[in-house]
């Protein structure tokens, strides 16, 4: 059998577990597990672990309108750099992603797009009755809510109009669950040029509220949701007793960092939207991963300059670059006994194509897509500025030496990266969900 890619010698980490073996790409798809036979292009993958793509379902690459801190091009060079082979890319641009010609618009320029993607339309007060033919464009992941805290029109904090977008549409909806009334209520607690005082502005309550709100809607509409970067233990435990209707996300930096280090060292760099809390709330986040609540793992890269984060806090925007850093802090965690590295796998990749319905990606398996995120698990490396690709330049972990890299990027059987080594030419793509290609 002839085959245009061969990966030789690996460690593939298969549905079934991983296995030592050779595997066979044909037009973009896998052919062959255990492949025997000749290939136009055989990577040595001796040594290596083959894990399926990574898939990272929440980005803000900032195009249109904010491409001084990123674009779809600079964004996906990140991805691909770290491993990421598709993304879910945010609708909060100038102008926002909420209309057909938003979206179409964001589709014909991902034509610069190094990793495959697909883009959230914007849930506003104004187009709720738009939704349901919306979230089934082609390219489109879905319908996004912010009920707290966003730009413009894309604040939806009423019940009434809650109720109303949940009620158009049938694909599973994700929400920023944190209360506007609340926040509003506490925007005296922010201390000026504190940003240690961001998570006692934005506190607990703001998020379980929220969250307690949108699972109620939810149940009365009879709509899927997945709750967005979930950074308090009250939240997964309340979300555990809803999985019926609810999936949910958890965030490297919230599992990563805490507040008590973070703020005094990095200042507003260690600000986003929900806050860094505290190491107990870490701790508690690890103790419900590992009774397995989130079902995915998402950056929510959030890139801003470090002009406009030296901005006195609160005047500083809240966000942080991630997506490129996503699957090292990841490696690291399994490497130091967190998580298994199966569970990574679940947690970005398969649980990404398991509650999205994304056709063709999220396993190694025959048929499926040639997507393959190649890591040296044993690589003890240093996060330094000249790896990082967001046009940001920056990360709150530059400096963190950590054990487990990507060394490949492989994506429907092209090389995207390979040894930080960037492809020339981007070949991203549209990706494909059951729920619009067969109805």
């Amino acid at each position: 059998m002839t085959f245009d890619l061969l990966l030789s010698g690996g460690t593939v980490h298969t549905p079934g577990g991983p296995v030592r073996a050779d595997v066979g790409v044909r037009g973009g798809r896998i052919v062959e597990i255990g492949a025997k036979g000749d290939a136009g292009r055989v990577i040595d993958c001796t040594g290596l672990d083959i894990l399926p793509g990574v898939i990272d379902t929440q980005v803000h690459f900032r195009e249109p309108g904010l491409m001084h801190k990123e674009d779809l091009a600079s964004g996906s060079r990140a991805a691909v750099m770290g491993g990421v082979t598709a993304v879910f890319e945010m609708p909060n641009t100038k102008p926002n992603t909420d209309s057909a010609e938003a979206i179409t618009d964001k589709l014909t320029r991902a034509k610069t797009m190094f990793c495959d993607h697909a883009f959230y339309v914007g849930a506003t007060n104004h187009n709720a009755r738009d939704l349901a033919e919306l979230e089934r464009m082609p390219g489109t992941a879905g319908v996004k809510i912010f009920m707290g805290a966003s730009t413009g029109d894309l604040l939806v904090s009423e019940d009434a109009r809650l109720a109303e977008v949940l009620a158009s549409g049938h694909r599973r909806v994700a929400i920023h669950a944190e209360d506007e009334d609340r926040m509003n209520a506490r925007a005296d607690e922010r201390i000026e040029g504190d940003p240690a005082s961001h998570p006692v502005w934005r506190d607990d309550e703001s998020a379980l509220l929220a969250t307690r709100r949108i699972l109620r809607l939810a149940r009365e509409a009879k709509r899927r949701i997945h709750i967005l970067h979930v950074t308090t233990p009250a939240e997964l435990e309340y979300i555990a007793q809803h999985k019926d209707i609810a999936t949910c996300e958890v965030t490297p930096q919230h599992l990563t960092l805490a507040g008590e280090e973070a703020y005094p060292r990095l200042g507003t760099l260690a600000q986003m939207n929900p806050p860094i809390r505290s190491g107990a709330h870490r701790d508690g986040l690890w103790h419900w991963l590992n009774q397995g609540v989130p079902d995915v793992i998402g950056s929510d890269h959030a890139p801003h300059t470090l002009e406009e984060k030296a901005k006195p806090y609160p005047g500083s925007p809240s966000g942080m670059p991630g997506v490129q850093t996503l699957l090292p802090l990841l490696l690291d965690h399994a490497a130091n006994g967190r998580l298994s590295l199966q569970r990574v796998i679940e947690l970005t990749s398969a649980g990404a194509q398991r509650i999205f319905g994304i056709v063709g990606k999220g396993r190694i398996a025959a048929g499926y897509d040639a997507d393959f995120t190649i890591v040296d698990l044993k690589k003890r490396w240093t996060i330094e500025d000249q790896w990082l690709q967001s046009k940001c330049g920056w990360s709150p972990f530059t400096g963190m030496e950590l054990t487990g890299k990507p060394i490949g990027t492989i994506i429907r059987g092209e090389v995207a990266m390979w040894e930080d080594q960037l492809a020339a030419t981007p070949t991203g793509q549209p990706l494909r969900f059951e729920a619009v290609d067969f109805g």
